[in-house]
This record gives structure tokens, sequence and C-alpha cells, in this order.
């Protein structure tokens, strides 16, 4: 059925191609059309960026299956500069929701310190939550995706990497440093995070709906309850 993990992807059925373009001149290419359903593969290509981000941000699957096959090329992550410096960016923007969250408890006047407390309870946060939730998504990738077309037949790095991704609503987090909102704003955007964890799961494994959500929800709710776990 074309579903070959290093292979381009329609945007429209999910069949594997190998050509989403025909280049015969620069400024002259011709979108090349997906022997499955005879649309256009991917009429992303000859989009705005902005499109492309405004189409992920309503979380529409096409966007995502271009941005997931299409748009990132799989065979880089063997190098894992690529993979490093997203998980990196994926670390960092989960440490300064820790940091919102944990200053928002505390009074406006802290001691040097308290300052170093906040520090170490936030690293043990980003250590403790993460390994959960990594943990809690590999097994249950095992137990409710194993029966889908994909978990099974790619590598987990694949996986892992599309969590990673999807999870860029964190970026709207950069906001708060000029902006002021209420600390429940972090929470949306948790909310955000996991519907779009959701959908790159969905185009990844293409399991149903129903265990994509499952699967999200309880690796979320490990890292929640871990991090609560140590919080005093």
């Amino acid at each position: 059925m074309g579903r070959d993990i290093n292979r381009n992807r329609c945007v429209q059925c999910g069949f594997g191609t190998n050509q989403l373009f025909l280049l015969y001149s620069p400024g002259n290419m011709h979108l090349v059309k997906c022997d499955n359903c005879k649309s256009v593969a991917d009429e992303y290509i000859e989009c705005e960026i902005m499109i492309v981000l405004i189409d992920l941000i309503l979380f529409k699957r096409q966007a995502y299956t271009h941005l997931l096959y299409n748009l990132i090329d799989t065979d880089c992550l063997s190098r894992q500069d690529l993979a490093w410096k997203f998980g990196l960016s994926f670390l960092l923007l989960d440490a300064y929701r820790y940091m919102l969250l944990r200053l928002s408890e505390k009074q406006s006047y802290m001691t040097f310190s308290s300052t170093i407390g906040i520090c170490q309870k936030i690293l043990m946060d980003i250590c403790v939550g993460n390994i959960m939730f990594i943990c809690a998504l590999h097994i249950l990738s095992r137990v409710f995706l194993r029966s889908s077309a994909g978990v099974h037949k790619y590598r987990y790095k694949h996986f892992f990497f599309a969590i990673i991704i999807s999870s860029y609503f964190k970026i709207f987090l950069v906001c708060m440093m000029i902006w002021e909102f209420p600390s429940p704003v972090i929470f949306i955007i948790d909310l955000f995070v996991l519907s779009s964890n959701v959908i790159a799961i969905k185009v990844i494994t293409e399991s149903a709906v129903s265990r994509c959500v499952g699967t999200c929800l309880c690796a979320h709710g490990a890292k929640f309850l871990a991090t609560k776990l140590f919080e005093k």
C-alpha cells in the first residue's frame, strides 16, 4: 500500500509516492498527482510557510502529513543533529513552563537561596516529568498502537521526533515574556500541545483517534503526576 516510512506521502490519502513535483526549469514546477486518490499529492509545496502554519494551528491532518513526511527529511534523523536541536528546544521550553508555574506561586521578593531552590525543583521537574512521559509513550504505543499500520514498522525515533515537532505550541510560552498573562494560560497551551500530539500520532501510526487520544492523555497524565510527587 506504499506505506514506506522513508518515502513521501500524499497528504490526502497517505499513499506513498517517490515524487511530489517535477522541476522542468527554475520557476517551472509541476505538482505530481497521487496514484491512489488521483489528487495532487501535496499542494502545500506551492504554499507560503504562513499557510502551512495556519493549517497546523487549525489541526489539519494534511498539514501534519506535509510537515512530518514531505517537509522534514526523515533520513536526516540518522545524523541526529536535527533531532538533538529540536529535543533541546523542547526541554528549554519545558523548563520555562515550569519556571512560570513556580514563580507564580512565589512572592515578588525572593532571596538567593529561594532562587536556587526553584532552579533545583525545575531541573527535577524536567528530568522526572520527561522520563515518565517518554516511558509512558513507549509502553502505551506498544499496547494501544501495536495493531496499527505504522508503529511496529518504523524506528521509534521517528515516533518521538513527531511528538517533539508537534509540541510546537510550547513556543507561545515565549509570549509570556513580553505580555503578562494569568497562569491558567499555561494549561490552555498544554491542551493545544496535547491536541497537536494526537494529530501527529494519528498521522504517523494511522491508528484510531480514540487510541491516539488515550495514549496522549495517559502519557501527559503520567508526566503531570510525576512532577506533582516531587513538588514538596
